[in-house]
């Protein structure tokens, strides 16, 4: 039940058995296509973005491989995605350090998500999870694409954060 709680991860769960079923719905209608598969339920949606990531406590927010000590996970830090200097939607950290920020196709392209700027930016301060790393400054990181599926006139595409730096 605490599970449910997440919006970005009901979100997931839900588009990953719209996705399941997709196939077996597109066989059993005659293989009608963007009519009756997952493309038609969405109303043409043609492209999701899912954004995810892991943020740990640190000034790169991530694991240092050449530090003895263990770095814990960042937990409840906020999290935007922003383009064009605008934020387009935020998300928090789970326990783990984990984030999902599950975005439609209707706001973006993927060139625009990769190259225009759009960017993953921790808003919570660093003191939060560690009261001797910096106070001032922000942690962002670029966007990667690190995979595709395509089918039925739908496009998903998995984006993760690149290294952050911290913005001061």
């Amino acid at each position: 039940m605490a599970m449910l709680r997440n919006k970005n991860i009901t979100f997931s769960l839900i588009l990953m058995c719209l996705i399941v079923v997709s196939p077996i719905a597109n066989a059993q209608l005659g293989g009608l296509g963007g009519i009756g598969g997952l493309g038609g339920l969405l109303g043409g949606l043609t492209s999701i973005f899912n954004i995810q990531g892991l943020l740990m406590c640190s000034i790169t927010g991530t694991v240092s491989t050449n530090n003895a000590t263990s770095v814990p996970p960042f937990p409840n830090a906020g999290i935007v995605l922003q383009c064009a200097g605008q934020n387009v939607s935020s998300t928090t950290t789970n326990a783990n350090g984990v984030f999902s920020i599950p975005t439609l196709g209707a706001l973006f392209s993927p060139s625009t998500l990769l190259n225009s700027g759009c960017r993953i930016i921790v808003t919570t301060p660093l003191t939060a999870c560690n009261v001797s790393l910096p106070a001032a400054g922000l942690l962002m990181a670029p966007l990667s694409l690190v995979g595709t599926a395509a089918g039925d006139g739908l496009n998903i595409f998995s984006l993760v954060p690149g290294l952050f730096s911290l913005v001061r």
